[in-house]
């Protein structure tokens, strides 16, 4: 399928989704509408495990296109507002697991989406923020709640109060992203922990975001028994005996031949 303003490639079982928005992949709907539907088919498609999110040239994704915004009335904004929370939610709570390959500008809606993915690696000069309290606004795709979440109310409240950014060496301090690579090395560095991912079992790897993702909203007595029955859900798997079998024999499991 053919995309305006991104750029999907897939090769063994990883998925790389570029946006290609110039000059700095400022979002819009259509921008957010294009994402959304790639993310559907990439979900669908029985060949991809993982899946990386990077921008194009000097941006990862600079924020939204404000331009576009300064025309908006409240039910315009509002509905822009349900898009961007319906997009970065299906990111977040889809099977695969999402990496943020985290190239330059995250700001705004930049670093939301970046917020909803499940691990985020930042080139050394990737810069953080969520800066709409400069405009007058508020984030608009549930920066407010992942970043609470993420690095804990304090710190959220500290960045949001004040819009100021953030480089990449300080988002790895405070936890919001997992890890900082020079920038030749960033899509490099995201591979190598796709591949990692892609050694563990693939239904346990899609058991384990949802457990962890459903704790989340839950007590911690609810959240335990998501995890039990998620534990017991893997034993009916032929994939429980392979990893087991592997163990015991010392060799790496063969996922592929359990879906071939």
């Amino acid at each position: 399928m053919g995309y305006k303003s991104l750029i999907v490639e897939i090769a063994d079982q990883v998925a790389v989704v570029k946006i290609n928005r110039p000059p700095v992949n400022a979002m819009n709907a259509e921008v957010a509408r294009e994402l959304e539907g790639a993310m559907h088919n990439l979900n669908d498609n029985a060949d991809v495990r993982v899946i990386i999110i990077t921008g194009e040239g000097k941006a990862f994704v600079a924020g939204a296109d404000i331009a576009a915004m300064s025309k908006f009335n409240s039910l315009q904004a509002r509905e822009f507002g349900k898009l961007g929370c319906r997009v970065l939610s299906y990111i977040e709570n889809m099977e695969e697991p999402v990496i943020a390959a985290v190239n330059g500008y995250a700001l705004g809606g930049g670093c939301e989406i970046a917020m909803a993915c499940d691990i985020r690696i930042a080139s050394s000069k990737a810069l953080f923020g969520q800066p709409e309290l400069k405009l007058g606004l508020i984030p608009g795709w549930a920066g407010t709640q992942r970043m609470s979440r993420i690095l804990g109310i304090g710190k959220a409240k500290e960045l949001i109060f004040t819009g100021d950014s953030i480089d990449a060496q300080e988002a790895l301090r405070i936890g919001l992203v997992n890890r900082v690579v020079p920038p030749e090395e960033l899509m490099d560095e995201a591979q190598k922990f796709a591949q990692k991912m892609l050694e563990t079992g693939p239904t346990a790897l899609k058991l384990a975001k949802t457990v962890i993702n459903r704790g989340l909203d839950s007590n911690f007595t609810t959240a335990s028994s998501y995890e039990s029955e998620a534990f017991g859900v893997c034993f009916s798997t032929p994939e429980v005996k392979e990893g087991m079998q592997a163990f015991l024999e010392k060799r790496k499991p063969k996922w592929s031949l359990l879906s071939s």
